[in-house]
């Protein structure tokens, strides 16, 4: 199958290298021309501009956008938008607000276009270990490209099924799901991301406990644990009912340097989190977790501590995200 797509940076790019292991023809356009040199040497043809992207093309086009949320991604939508003809359809899987989803769809399909949001979970390591996308728009358009998000996801692999699933949807043990009509993927996308911010937090003030404890300053002598949290995220690692990625990542970072000195504990939000809390005002939905792991980002910017440094250390390890860089 053949695909554009617009933007080629940390995700963009491996989900074309991704498409392409898998046999499928990509046509590229980054306004930087370094990385599109690397996909033409790899197999993609790459485009000079937008109106180029399109014309690369054969009806019915579909284009993917990865961009950053917010008025980049509204200026390619528009453009491209422009460019398309009745059939088509957009694609956005950067972490776009439901709603400008929602507005979205509505402009495109007085167009005729078609318009898809994906959720779109897997970070820096998904050219190798696929995607989980979680998809809005109409079911006919999710039929048409169902083969492009198949390549993307990660498969069944060697997870351990789930019991009685017997009858529901496959694709969701592939990891790709059509989540309902335009709006309903990055809405799924946005409360997975809260709950990733909940997790997150959880695993840090963990391990800030379990440093704290060996600190033992104004402990009891037979309170000064003398704990290594090196080894202690490595034994969590192996059976035990907190296994996760996140985990695996923490273990990686505190094995590199246990005390995540090269960290400042300056821990940035890309919005996700406060869209989800914003719903649970919205559906009047208690949320004490998620708002409180938000609220200790935005802390964390004025006063850090061990917990901040290992949400640091996560963060760049699933994302690839490093931390903002001090004024002056």
């Amino acid at each position: 199958m053949q695909l554009g797509m617009v933007g080629l940076g940390r995700m963009g790019g491996n989900i074309v290298r991704r498409l392409m292991r898998a046999g499928h023809d990509c046509v590229v356009y980054d306004r930087d021309p370094k990385p599109g040199v690397a996909l033409a040497a790899e197999g993609a043809i790459v485009a000079a501009d937008l109106a180029d992207l399109v014309a690369r093309l054969s009806a019915p086009r579909a284009i993917w956008v990865m961009l950053p949320a917010g008025t980049i991604t509204e200026t390619a939508l528009a453009e491209l938008a422009g460019l398309l003809s009745p059939g088509d359809t957009l694609i956005d899987g950067g972490n776009a607000f439901w709603k400008d989803d929602v507005r979205r769809g509505r402009e495109l399909a007085a167009k005729g276009l078609h318009y898809m949001d994906v959720g779109t979970s897997g970070g820096v390591h998904g050219l190798d270990r696929g995607y989980c996308l979680m998809i809005g728009g109409d079911a006919a358009a999710f039929e048409r490209l169902e083969p492009i998000y198949e390549a993307l996801a990660p498969g069944k692999g060697e997870i351990e099924p789930t019991r009685h699933r017997e009858g529901r949807n496959p694709t969701a043990e592939q990891g790709y799901l059509h989540c309902g009509p335009v709006g309903s993927g990055h809405f799924v996308k946005m409360i997975h991301n809260g709950i990733e911010y909940g997790m997150m937090q959880a695993f840090a003030e963990g391990f800030d406990l379990l440093r704290n404890a060996s600190a033992k300053e104004g402990l009891p002598p037979e309170y000064g644990f003398d704990f290594d949290v090196a080894e202690i995220s490595e034994v969590w690692r192996r059976g035990s009912v907190v296994t996760s990625w996140l985990l695996d990542l923490t273990a990686e970072a505190f094995a590199a340097d246990e005390a995540l000195s090269s960290y400042s504990g300056n821990v940035s939000d890309s919005g996700e989190g406060r869209w989800t809390v914003q719903a649970a005002i919205e559906t009047a939905t208690p949320a004490e977790v998620l708002t409180s792991s938000l609220y200790t980002r935005f802390r964390s910017r004025k006063d850090h501590t061990f917990a901040e440094k290992v949400l640091s250390a996560m963060r760049a390890g699933f994302g690839g995200h490093v931390e903002p860089k001090k004024p002056g």
